[in-house]
């Protein structure tokens, strides 16, 4: 009996996102959108900053301008090559500790988001600094999509083998860094402030929505007596049979 509810509700069918945390990601998938597509209305086709993009990029550059060993190492963290890497440890911890969804998760979504800033929404918003195209971020999209992989697969595992507290951290440790790596492109130079802000919300966005679809397409049958945890308890107390 305890065998079969461990199935149930074991890594393979653990929902990526937990009741609580869909009642949010939905809206704040939504209003990802709602950015982004704002934004996309109000810079297109131009190839200067905007008022805000003025004021963030000139306090940027004047505060770390000067770093530029550090800015393109951390600037080479948002690359294709480590955004792959990066992805693929993603998905290969997953498989290893048989969380499916979060493989499927891991492996879509990141490439997903990719490909919807650099051959859909580049070309088509037209925004450029330097000559090429910048909006949305491709770094930052990358970067969000990544940390936001990580969030959703670190806020609610099957078998929490950290603390939540480390967990946390964790959580904490892969925004820092997914903050820094489109900071280090605009104080070089290469994107606007605003082309962040639409590459991070492209990045949640894409992450939230996907794992809404996957947890759709396979709901997870729910523990027939409860938690794994609890049938435990009743099951040494005699209570199940």
């Amino acid at each position: 009996m305890l065998r079969g509810i461990q199935r149930q509700r074991g890594p393979a069918g653990w929902p990526l996102l937990a009741p609580g945390m869909r009642r949010w990601a939905a809206p704040l998938a939504a209003g990802c959108v709602v950015v982004t597509a704002w934004l996309a209305l109000a810079f297109g086709h131009q190839r200067r900053p905007g008022r805000l993009d003025a004021a963030v990029d000139t306090r940027i550059q004047g505060l770390l301008g000067s770093y530029h060993g550090p800015l393109h190492q951390l600037s080479r963290l948002g690359g294709l090559f480590s955004v792959a890497e990066l992805t693929a440890a993603l998905v290969l911890a997953c498989l290893v500790t048989r969380r499916w969804r979060g493989a499927v998760l891991a492996a879509l979504a990141v490439p997903a988001a990719m490909t919807l800033t650099e051959f859909v929404l580049k070309p088509l918003v037209g925004r450029s600094i330097g000559g090429y195209d910048s909006f949305p971020s491709g770094h930052a999209t990358a970067m969000f999509a990544l940390a936001a992989s990580c969030a959703v697969l670190l806020a609610n595992p099957p078998r929490p083998r950290l603390p939540r507290a480390v967990r946390l951290l964790l959580v904490a440790g892969a925004i820092l860094v997914a903050v820094a790596v489109p900071v280090a492109m605009v104080a070089l130079g290469y994107h606007y402030f605003t082309d962040i802000v639409a590459g991070t919300a492209v990045g949640i966005g894409t992450v939230l929505l996907i794992a809404l679809l996957i947890d759709l397409a396979r709901p997870a049958a729910p523990a027939t007596h409860g938690t794994a945890a609890e049938n435990t308890a009743a099951l040494r107390a005699g209570r199940l049979p």
